[in-house]
């Protein structure tokens, strides 16, 4: 999931950026995960934790791919449908999809109706199976983790991209995926847990386990 700042989805600005913001229930939280209770479950219980399986991390690199241009909301709300939609996001299943399936999918008012980013989730199917080869995605996405993680205490300050995003988007576009920029390869390190954004005093930081509070 693409952060406030580096891709909009919540529509909160850096000038309305307060840092954490304390909920009814005593917590502190990013101001995007703050209102929302479909937001706020999320972040509270998945956005950031690891994941390290294939299936996993290829349902989040397809719809970090579709959220391209919307918000994270609209694909969070949409979840459900596509994973229905794409038969549970099964790398094989995927894979074997033709023009029925296209059309199939082009015709889902549930999902993101986009020929461009249904083709690539086809493509990155094939891909990740041929991935199987050189030890799989997962182990593939997180040999990009960097030895250190941003320490924010505001949405401004988390960057939207970094060398190691930048060196992961080169080297999946190298194995054949699409839909796959540094920025996109950024938020996807931040929501399977490669890296820890949550701001500093949120009680959420640190929870992966992969990084200190």
């Amino acid at each position: 999931m693409r952060t406030p700042e580096s891709a909009g989805p919540t529509g909160v600005s850096s000038s309305q950026d307060p840092g954490v913001v304390v909920g009814d229930d005593g917590l502190a939280r990013p101001a995007w995960a703050s209102n929302d209770p479909m937001l706020r479950a999320y972040y509270d219980t998945e956005w950031g934790m690891p994941v390290r399986d294939e299936q996993g991390i290829f349902e989040r690199i397809s719809l970090e791919a579709f959220q391209a241009g919307l918000s994270w909301a609209t694909i969070l709300r949409k979840r459900p449908a596509f994973r229905v939609a794409f038969d549970g996001f099964d790398p094989e299943r995927v894979a074997r999809y033709g023009a029925p399936e296209i059309q199939r999918l082009i015709n889902n008012a549930g999902i993101v109706r986009n020929r461009a980013k249904i083709q690539a989730t086809i493509t990155n199917a094939k891909a990740t199976i041929r991935l199987r080869d050189k030890g799989g995605l997962a182990q593939f996405v997180w040999s990009f983790q960097p030895a250190t993680t941003p320490v924010p205490h505001t949405v401004a300050e988390i960057p939207t991209q970094s060398p190691e995003s930048v060196a992961l988007a080169k080297a999946l576009r190298k194995e054949g995926f699409t839909f796959v920029g540094p920025t996109t390869m950024y938020a996807l390190m931040e929501a399977i847990g490669i890296i820890d954004t949550h701001l500093v005093g949120s009680h959420r930081r640190g929870a992966s386990g992969v990084w200190p509070a």
